[in-house]
């Protein structure tokens, strides 16, 4: 057998395949892997069978063997799949398509019996052949880049370092005649079921469906010729992703194959509405529930991270501004069903706390909407997004600088300037990985922004105490004398400016990505309009505190200032943790207390813990320089 795309690396997926009410909960887990399995082996006949008998007779003794073979193996997985009004005369189109073998018939004609079969298959089964999400072959890029390039070669062509001498030879994927009998489906399917007998193993370990979708579409591009798709006929996603270029032909004609074919490589950009990404969620939950019922809880708990993460949690923001306590209770809800996987539970309770966060998600579906954002949405959206995630930063970045102008330290607000316009380039350029070059998912994104944040809580704090410590007059003329602004001082002004800024601008570009897709074209112009006011305001905040803290006595200006920032260790504490707890690191345990998210205030164990910690060493840490004042006193 010819392999045809050796691809390395990727997250979980089971692939969709319905279960009639009557059946077993091991042929429920079973079922759609079993289906996407013998459409995989259709797939397989489709395209070999052709270059294998021509004219009636046999061109490859061992290929031929191989397509026998494979009539054998899929036989009994039909017989083996959940019985349904269909089974017998899917059981009866695989006996006629391995009399066809036998036979030696026409390669075509066995191709198209083949094609149709398992067009039948996926309806009865309802396999699904289509993305939920549109894909994205520059994200397809990368991901071929890091894990496929190895042995196809960067190109595409078979050529690469590890496919040197491996039998049978990677594929040449960029063979026109071979990817016109290919359906988008069908590379992202051997992605995940890989190709037994050859070097391809099953990668759906460790690529997830989107990603899956999206180098299947980055494959379809090394046969394409991109200025054709603007043809006279546009396609849509699911066209694009179940029909061959060879069955275009056949059907509408050779003249729209190019136009076809650079579709499908780069699908048409609609607008992504929040449906979609919460059809993704819902799915990816039921995939979970499959992997939890079949025994392997750690890959339930892995794609309940990834259903947050690369689904609900990019609709938050638009959410939130809409109906805040239906955004917390999804959100919980979430949270909850991904914990009772991760101690354990009777399935029955995990059954019930996934059907709970399925109506919630229905909810929010509902009150988004499925048609995108509206033009006043995208604009609050854009407005708070930035607002938001902008407002801790300047809080930060303001008091610096204010203290540091107060003060005569002119010489140091360079450092400051230095440590924010790094976190400028260091955010925009963590985001031109994570999207063109190395994969970042939504796990590494919290993880990153968790690790930030209690970075940031600890560095806060220790300027708070530092500036408390000195808000009198005689104890900063000592401190003028050390000189340690010239010094290790302003390079730890600089490292909080770093910090401060870089923590948020990730998830802000991130934020902004998704809801420009949200807002189609018709919202652009009000996400932008939505986060020049949020500059506009941000600016103006940073304003009122350097003009306002010159009037203050120089003492009750750094008593404001250690409380703001100790204050700020605090929200940063608490945001710190859950960003962790969302990239699955820490569980969660709710209590019964109020959410302030804005203070970062969560009514849970380990983030309420977290935040008792910082307050904690403020008590302590003040209460040291309180009495290291009354010894001074007493002297």
């Amino acid at each position: 057998m010819k392999t045809r795309f050796p691809l390395l690396a990727w997250l979980p997926a089971i692939l969709l395949g319905p279960v009639l009410a009557l059946c077993s909960a091991l042929a429920q887990a079973e079922a759609p892997v079993e289906a996407a399995k013998a459409l995989h082996l259709l797939d397989y006949i489709g395209v070999d069978y052709p270059d294998t008998v021509q004219g009636g007779k046999v061109t490859d003794d061992g290929q031929y063997r191989e397509q026998q073979a494979l009539g054998a193996a899929l036989a009994d997985l039909v017989k083996g799949l959940p019985a349904n009004a269909e089974q017998a005369g899917l059981a009866q189109g695989v006996q006629a398509l391995r009399q066809a073998i036998e036979q030696r018939q026409d390669g075509t004609a066995v191709a198209r019996q083949a094609r149709q079969l398992g067009a039948r298959l996926a309806v009865a089964y309802e396999v699904s052949q289509a993305p939920v999400i549109t894909p994205d072959p520059a994200r397809g890029a990368s991901l071929y880049a890091q894990n496929c390039a190895i042995c196809h070669g960067d190109t595409g062509a078979g050529d690469g370092p590890a496919g040197v001498g491996l039998e049978p030879a990677p594929s040449n994927l960029r063979e026109v005649k071979r990817l016109d009998q290919l359906s988008l489906f069908d590379l992202y399917n051997t992605l995940a079921l890989g190709i037994d007998g050859t070097e391809m193993p099953s990668f759906a370990d460790q690529l997830d469906e989107r990603q899956r979708w999206d180098v299947a579409a980055y494959i379809a591009s090394f046969s394409a010729k991109p200025e054709a798709a603007k043809g006279d006929k546009t396609w849509n996603i699911a066209d694009l992703a179940r029909q061959t270029p060879a069955e275009v032909a056949a059907n509408e004609g050779a003249g729209v194959v190019e136009a076809f074919r650079a579709q499908r490589a780069q699908p048409p950009q609609v607008k992504r509405g929040p449906a979609q990404l919460l059809d993704y969620t819902a799915s990816t939950l039921d995939k979970s529930l499959a992997a939890y019922r079949a025994g392997d809880h750690d890959q339930a708990y892995d794609l309940s991270v990834a259903a947050y993460l690369e689904g609900f949690e990019l609709v938050e923001s638009s959410l939130d501004n809409i109906d805040a306590e239906a955004r917390k209770s999804t959100e919980k809800s979430l949270m909850a069903y991904r914990q009772s996987l991760q101690d354990g539970l009777p399935l029955v309770q995990v059954e019930q706390r996934l059907s709970e966060a399925k109506t919630k998600l229905d909810q929010a579906a509902k009150l988004l909407g499925s048609d995108g954002l509206s033009w006043s949405l995208s604009y609050i959206s854009g407005l708070l997004i930035l607002l938001r995630e902008g407002l801790e930063a300047i809080l930060v970045l303001a008091a610096i600088l204010a203290f540091l102008r107060n003060t005569g330290q002119q010489s140091a607000v360079r450092s400051v300037n230095i440590g924010w316009g790094l976190a400028l380039v260091a955010g925009f350029a963590t985001w031109a990985l994570a999207a063109y070059v190395i994969d970042v998912g939504g796990a590494q994104r919290e993880l990153l922004e968790g690790c930030t944040a209690l970075f940031a809580a600890v560095m806060v704090l220790w300027l708070g105490v530092w500036m408390h410590d000195r808000r009198h007059a005689a104890a900063w003329q000592d401190y003028i004398k050390s000189s340690l602004v010239s010094g290790g001082g302003r390079f730890g002004f600089a490292m909080l400016a770093f910090f401060s800024v870089y923590r948020e601008l990730f998830e802000v570009i991130l934020f902004y990505e998704t809801l420009w897709l949200q807002a189609g074209p018709a919202g652009h112009q009000a996400v932008l309009a939505g986060g020049a006011t949020a500059l506009v305001l941000l600016v103006g905040l940073a304003w009122v505190i350097l003009r306002g803290s010159a009037k203050l006595p120089l003492s009750l200006f750094f008593s404001i200032n250690a409380g703001l920032l100790c204050a700020l260790s605090v929200v940063f504490a608490g945001h710190g943790v859950k960003a962790l707890q969302e990239a699955g690191v820490l569980g969660t345990r709710p209590v019964a207390f109020f959410e302030f998210d804005w203070l970062g205030i969560h009514p849970d164990l380990y983030s309420l813990s977290a935040q008792a910690v910082a307050l904690l060493a403020i008590v302590v840490l003040y209460g040291r320089s309180r009495l290291a004042e009354k010894r001074r006193a007493a002297v």
